[in-house]
């Protein structure tokens, strides 16, 4: 395989990835729009917004919510798009001013693909801990099952079901040492996130979107 034929394998591998992508994302909207039909939501606010212009499943779960009359984001990259009224550079997982919390709660809080990108345990916490105080009334977290057979940023299935000191080592190993740091990447399980949010007051249920017949995606749905 010559290198134009190498690049154009990639290509149509980032395009049939995005499209499954965008075809997932679009259940997740379609569920946030089933959980807040019968209630009054005036504000939306994303967290972990992507700057990426260029795939077409890049923020479809926040652009796909019916009946929004503002749009925000908190986002530690730098968000262009006409589409938020208004917009914070700043992690989810820093400590936010009154200021911020009073200018960005809102009655609904979305993040999508997030929380495995913050860091370990006590980072993921916190990140949930900020969503809550800056939900009004839902909050939704969706986060990939870290028991899927297939683990879509690597493409690599079943290592990942490994403790994950031995996976990270696997990674290393075979040169994918970025999803090998824990900041970069921390799959999550049921447990794990029931753990997290067993000392917080609020309600919430579990709700999953399947790949291949198997769960992919977990989807935290909080009320206050």
């Amino acid at each position: 395989m010559n290198k134009n034929q190498e690049l154009l394998y990639v290509i149509n591998h980032y395009k049939v990835l995005d499209k499954l992508l965008l075809k997932k994302r679009l259940e997740i909207s379609n569920i946030i729009n089933n959980v807040i039909k019968n209630q009054t939501i005036y504000d939306a606010l994303d967290i972990g917004t992507t700057s990426d212009i260029g795939n077409a499943s890049s923020n479809t779960v926040i652009e796909n919510i019916k009946n929004i009359k503002k749009f925000k984001c908190i986002s530690n990259q730098e968000i262009t798009s006409n589409f938020f009224d208004i917009k914070l550079k700043k992690s989810i997982v820093s400590d936010l001013s009154e200021d911020e919390f009073h200018h960005f709660s809102s009655d609904l809080v979305i993040s999508n693909a997030t929380i495995e990108h913050v860091g370990g345990f006590l980072q993921q916490k916190k990140m949930i801990e900020n969503v809550i105080k800056l939900t009004k009334k839902v909050f939704i977290i969706t986060t990939p099952n870290r028991f899927h057979p297939i683990e879509l940023h690597t493409k690599i299935p079943f290592i990942h079901w490994f403790p994950k000191p031995i996976y990270r080592k696997i990674l290393k190993f075979i040169g994918l040492s970025f999803y090998a740091n824990e900041k970069n990447l921390n799959l999550l399980d049921v447990s794990e996130i029931k753990e997290m949010l067993k000392d917080e007051k609020i309600t919430y249920e579990l709700k999953f979107i399947k790949l291949l017949f198997f769960k992919s995606n977990i989807i935290i749905i909080g009320k206050k």
